[in-house]
């Protein structure tokens, strides 16, 4: 996959991040079906794009450069923490037993969302403005 196609992936994980939150602003939303679904399909697209992403620490790797492994180590533990993050949003806020939101104290879970989707953007541009550049640069 080229830089072309995981900027259009962020670019749609954007746009799904913000249609997201602008629709569980509504309490009433949460508990549909189809905002369950596009919520689903957002965590979804947000591991698709950590593991799109996972292969390309290994070009940095493999170069002499120290800066480039300082980069590589740094969003590999980014990595790390952010699947932290998630597994215990997923924890808190879908059931058990299947992907299914569980929103009881909907102003928290508003709270939630819009901090886990501003950590995966910010995460996103920073790829976008010290990671790809250092790879198209290799």
């Amino acid at each position: 996959m080229g830089f072309d196609d995981i900027h259009v992936h962020n670019h749609k994980l954007r746009e799904l991040s913000n249609v997201v939150v602008y629709l569980l602003q509504e309490r009433s939303m949460c508990d549909t079906e189809t905002a369950n679904d596009l919520f689903c399909e957002t965590l979804r697209k947000i591991d698709e794009h950590l593991s799109m992403v996972d292969h390309l620490y290994a070009t940095l790797l493999n170069q002499k450069d120290e800066k480039a492994h300082r980069t590589a180590k740094m969003f590999m533990s980014g990595e790390v923490e952010l699947k932290r993050i998630i597994a215990e949003y997923k924890k808190v806020w879908f059931a058990r037993s299947r992907p299914e939101l569980r929103v009881g104290n909907h102003q928290q879970f508003i709270k939630d969302t819009e901090e886990l989707f501003e950590i995966v953007l910010s995460r996103i541009e920073d790829e976008t403005e010290k990671l790809y550049p250092m790879l198209i640069a290799s």
